[in-house]
């Protein structure tokens, strides 16, 4: 069925703009079911959600990151990227991408995660 892939740097240096792909199969990120997403998880802090892009192309935001964060997508590709500017060693996490039917309120049956990333920042 649906299946993400991430992928990206493993390492990016302070003050840098970490750019990840998320490549889609088994489903187009057009269709009208799932909200594709972005969320990373680091020690102590649990799962974050950064955002997410519709079907139709409407983005959203977590307010935290809203000013460094965009999500935009390659529908000939079928793909959708995270770019994440001014980054810091705060921002070393593990980074997924997924498909999901809510937005961020509740996990899904349904929902379909990346295997993630490990991204560090350091210089």
């Amino acid at each position: 069925q649906v299946q993400l892939q991430e992928s990206g740097p493993d390492l990016v240096k302070p003050s840098q703009t970490l750019t990840l792909m998320c490549t889609v199969s088994g489903a187009s990120i057009t269709a009208n079911y799932y909200y594709w997403t972005w969320q990373r998880r680091s020690p102590g802090k649990g799962l974050e959600w950064m955002g997410a892009i519709a079907s139709d192309g409407s983005t959203f935001y977590s307010p935290s990151l809203r000013s460094r964060t965009f999500i935009s997508r390659d529908t000939s590709s079928n793909q959708f990227s995270l770019q994440l500017s001014s980054v810091t060693p705060d921002d070393t996490a593990v980074y997924y991408c997924a498909a999901r039917i809510n937005l961020h309120d509740y996990d899904d049956e349904n929902d379909r995660w990346g295997p993630g990333t490990q991204v560090t920042v350091s210089s």
